[in-house]
C-alpha cells in the first residue's frame, strides 16, 4: 500500500538545510578571501546570484522523475561531448572565447559570463552511466562473467570519449574525478570481484609504473606519450616542496604554511596573514583553516560528511536500479572532490584545479554541482513509500 504525502513533505528539507548552510560558509570564506586584494573584484554578491540560479535551478529539476532522467541520459551526454568539441575548436587568441587560462582551454568566455562544460558533463556522464548499467543488468537478469566484461567494455567506451576531450583541454583533475565516478559505478553495479580486484590491481600497478617513469624517465614520457612538463612538476613539487619553494611549490608550501598558521581557533575572520594565490577558488579551505583553525575546518569538513552521509541514506531508500547508481555517482563525484581538494592543500595529494564543491567561488563549478544534487532532490521527491515490505520495480 502507498502512503500519499503532500508536497512539502516530498521536499528533503535536511538536504535543503545542509546546502543552506555550505552558502553560509562559501560567502564567509570567500569574503574573508578578497582581503588579499587579488583580483580587485568583490566575488561574493556574484557566488549569492549563482546560489540563487541554483536553487532556481533545483525546482525546475524536482519536475522530472527517474523516469525522464533516464529517457534523456543519452541525448544529454551527446549535448556535453558536443559543448567539449566546440571548445575544442573555439579560438584560443587573447580575449577569444576558447582562450586559455593557466595553460588550459577549458572554459568558454564570454561577456556575460565564462562557462566550464566538463563540469556539467560529469553529471550528463553519471546519467548515462546508470542508464547502461541499469539497462544492461534488464536485459542480462542472469550474470556471468560474459555480461559482465561486456558491461565493463560498453563503460570504457562511455569513459574514453569525454577523457579525451578533458585531457586535450589538458584539465587531468576532472579527468581523475571521471574515473573515480567510473570506478564507483562498477562497484555498485555488481560486476563479479573475479574482474574488479584484477582491474584495480592493474589500474594500481600502472599509476604506480608511471609515478616511476616520471621521477627516473621523462624524456621518454614526453617524446612517447606526449606528457608536458607542468605535469612533471606537480609530482615534483607534491614529493619535495621545499626544493622548489621559489617557483612550482610556492603555492603549496603557502597553502601548508596558512593552514599551519590557523592552530587550533585560528586568527579570526579576515585575520590571515598568509598570501596564497588563488585562495577564492582552489585554495579556499585555506582562508577557513588560517581564519577559523583546526576547528573551523574541521567543521568543514564534519559538513561535507553529513552531506555524503544524507546522500547515503537516499541511495539506500530508493528502489530502482537507475536511481540508486545515479546517486552512487553523485557521491563518488563528491566525495573525491572533497578529498582530492583539501588533501592537495596538505601535500597529501598532487595539486590539481579541483574547486571544493559548493564552497569555491566559481558558477560553473557551484552550478555543476547544484545540477547534481537537484537530480537527487527529484528522485527523493517522486519516491514512493509502501507501507508494507518493498515493491517491484515493475509494480
Amino acid at each position: 500500500m502507498q502512503t500519499n504525502k503532500s508536497f512539502a513533505d516530498r521536499i528533503d528539507w535536511s538536504l535543503a538545510f545542509i546546502l543552506f548552510l555550505f552558502f553560509v560558509v562559501s560567502l564567509i570564506a570567500i569574503s574573508s578571501a578578497q582581503t588579499t586584494g587579488q583580483y580587485g573584484a568583490n566575488f561574493v554578491p556574484k557566488q549569492a546570484i549563482f546560489y540563487i540560479v541554483a536553487t532556481c535551478m533545483i525546482g525546475v529539476l524536482m519536475y522530472f522523475d527517474p523516469d525522464q532522467y533516464k529517457k534523456a541520459a543519452y541525448y544529454l551526454y551527446g549535448f556535453g561531448i558536443l559543448l567539449l568539441v566546440l571548445l575544442m575548436l573555439a579560438p584560443e587568441g587573447q580575449g577569444q572565447i576558447g582562450q586559455p587560462v593557466n595553460g588550459a582551454k577549458a572554459w568558454f568566455h564570454t561577456p556575460v559570463f565564462n562557462l566550464q562544460p566538463a563540469e556539467f558533463m560529469k553529471t550528463f556522464y553519471i546519467l548515462s552511466l546508470a542508464k547502461m548499467a541499469s539497462s544492461h543488468h534488464e536485459k542480462n537478469p542472469v550474470k556471468t562473467l560474459k555480461t559482465d566484461f561486456y558491461l565493463v567494455g560498453k563503460i570504457a567506451v562511455l569513459l574514453l570519449i569525454p577523457l579525451v576531450f578533458i585531457m586535450q583541454q589538458p584539465d587531468l583533475g576532472t579527468a581523475l574525478v571521471f574515473i573515480a565516478i567510473t570506478l564507483a559505478l562498477v562497484i555498485v553495479s555488481g560486476i563479479s570481484w573475479r574482474i574488479i580486484l584484477p582491474s584495480f590491481g592493474g589500474v594500481a600497478a600502472i599509476g604506480g609504473l608511471l609515478l616511476w617513469m616520471t621521477l627516473n624517465m621523462q624524456q621518454f614520457l614526453t617524446d612517447k606519450l606526449g606528457l608536458q612538463p607542468y605535469a612533471f612538476a606537480r609530482i615534483y613539487t607534491w614529493l619535495d616542496p621545499y626544493s622548489y619553494a621559489d617557483n612550482e611549490a610556492y603555492n603549496l608550501i603557502a597553502a601548508m604554511n596558512a593552514i599551519g598558521s590557523g592552530e587550533v581557533f585560528g586568527k579570526g575572520y579576515q585575520g590571515r596573514q598568509v598570501y596564497v594565490p588563488e585562495n577564492h577558488t582552489d585554495f579556499i579551505f585555506t582562508v577557513i583553516s588560517e581564519d577559523f583553525g583546526f576547528i573551523g575546518s574541521s567543521t568543514v569538513i564534519i559538513l561535507f560528511f553529513m552531506l555524503i552521509y544524507h546522500l547515503t541514506k537516499i541511495t539506500l531508500q530508493l528502489k530502482d536500479t537507475f536511481s540508486t547508481y545515479v546517486c552512487a555517482g553523485i557521491i563518488a563525484m563528491i566525495t573525491f572532490h572533497v578529498f582530492q581538494n583539501i588533501g592537495m592543500t596538505i601535500q597529501l595529494l598532487p595539486i590539481t584545479g579541483i574547486p571544493l564543491p559548493l564552497i569555491s567561488y566559481g558558477g560553473s563549478s557551484l552550478i555543476g554541482n547544484m545540477l547534481a544534487l537537484g537530480i537527487v532532490f527529484s528522485m527523493k521527491f517522486h519516491h514512493k513509500n509502501y507501507m508494507f515490505g518493498n515493491h517491484k520495480e515493475d509494480e
